[in-house]
């Protein structure tokens, strides 16, 4: 299984590093299967520029070679590739299991084309919880008490200093979730991402790559 994990990351990373072309300002995402495009990315030799959501992969690119800059100054991107935890088949996705939600989510919306990449595992019937969220660490227990059923993790504060926890709810309607947590003080960001934000998604089926896509951006 783990072989048949392996092969199909390393299809959606090929077809996904194929989009980069030369010239391009590139986003780069977090988590096992971006592990796969970096190496990918690096092979091809393009002359891109490219942001990273999280240290790590903002460490791993550099050491293959793949120029990394600040996105302080940028307010655009010309694609975004990334992973995710669930696909939903209308487009919804659930992100944040590495706890890279927020800065994932502000390179996604920032490209012109996001673009995800995901093994065979990922598309689900419908989206199941918990949301990860990323919180302030000024009135934690306030915003604890708003949310309701939420469990902090016991892992590092995210780079931004943001407190990672995961809250419990139904996501029968993914929409009104994303609407209330955005909309609770406290919260910096959460893990839902609209089908308006996603370009496509490349899921590997055994060594063949399958491209979904989704509402306009």
């Amino acid at each position: 299984m783990d072989g048949d994990i392996a092969a199909e990351d390393d299809a959606v990373a090929e077809a996904a590093a194929d989009l980069v072309e030369d010239g391009m300002w590139v986003g780069l995402g977090t988590g096992s299967t971006v592990a796969h495009l970096l190496p990918a990315i690096a092979r091809r030799k393009r002359s891109i520029r490219c942001v990273a959501t999280s240290p790590h992969t903002e460490d791993v690119a550099r050491s293959l070679g793949i120029d990394v800059e600040a996105f302080e100054h940028l307010d655009r991107l010309d694609l975004a590739i990334d992973g995710a935890d669930q696909i939903a088949p209308d487009g919804w996705l659930m992100k944040g299991g590495g706890a890279a939600h927020t800065r994932e989510k502000l390179v996604a919306i920032t490209a012109e084309r996001f673009v995800v990449i995901a093994g065979s595992t990922k598309p689900v019937a419908h989206l199941g919880g918990p949301v990860p969220v990323e919180l302030l660490g000024f009135g934690l227990a306030s915003t604890m008490r708003r949310l309701g059923a939420v469990t902090l993790r016991d892992v590092p504060k995210s780079p931004d200093g943001g407190v990672i926890a995961d809250v419990e709810c139904t996501l029968d309607d993914p929409a009104a979730v994303a609407a209330w947590l955005s909309g609770t003080p406290g919260v910096v960001e959460h893990g839902l991402f609209p089908p308006e934000m996603v370009t496509m998604a490349l899921v590997g089926r055994g060594t063949g790559v399958e491209t979904l896509t989704f509402a306009p951006r």
